[in-house]
């Protein structure tokens, strides 16, 4: 792969993790309510979700889940299942919810990057980006290091972009505002991943 194909490469991935939706939900959900390190690992476990995508689609495995109609219906259900229920999770959790900053009340880390994780492994549509994306990219005389580095960019710039989210969510006056104000996020980020999980499966 060429340095100008590369560049190419990492100007879609990043307009593709920035984005708006439910990942980004999930990350400010972890922040706002839990710590840094939660964001941080939502991120990442979110990366590795992606990373997966990634490295099925240039495996040909991604194709079959878009050519399957059954196949992408389960996962879009099962998808917009979790996506609903977090959504509702937080909208009736109020002000005792998991943006509270009480540590009692806090859900462990790896709990948040299982979170992350099943946001980004549970979304079929990263699918069809990632087909659409490295069928231009992607030649016979490919070669493995030539695909590593196409999942490796793709992780990286999801997990990099998230963990930037993260430290501006955290850093100060704004997750104090945030926190202060934490049922009204409560219910944007609820009526937000609510909305997203109907859209899904309108479409």
């Amino acid at each position: 792969m060429t340095f100008t194909a590369w560049l190419s490469l990492f100007a879609v991935c990043c307009l593709g993790a920035m984005s708006p939706g439910p990942s980004l939900a999930v990350v400010l959900k972890q922040t706002v309510g839990n710590s840094r390190q939660h964001g941080l690992a939502a991120s990442w476990f979110h990366a590795a979700g992606v990373g997966l995508w990634a490295f099925a689609t240039i495996s040909g495995l991604a194709i079959l889940v878009a050519q399957s109609e059954i196949a992408f219906k389960v996962i879009t259900w099962l998808g917009a299942g979790y996506l609903a229920w977090i959504g509702l999770k937080a909208i009736r959790a109020g002000r005792a919810s998991s943006f509270s900053v009480n540590p009692g009340d806090k859900t462990s880390v790896l709990k948040a990057g299982i979170e992350g994780a099943t946001i980004s492994v549970l979304n079929p549509k990263l699918a069809i980006f990632f087909i659409a994306l490295f069928s231009q990219f992607v030649s016979p005389d490919a070669t493995i290091a030539d695909q590593m580095i196409m999942t490796a960019t793709a992780t990286l710039v999801d997990g990099l972009w998230y963990s930037v989210v993260t430290l501006v969510l955290s850093h100060g006056p704004i997750l104090k505002t945030l926190q202060n104000r934490s049922q009204l996020v409560n219910r944007l980020t609820g009526g937000i991943l609510i909305a997203l999980a109907a859209r899904v499966v309108t479409l």
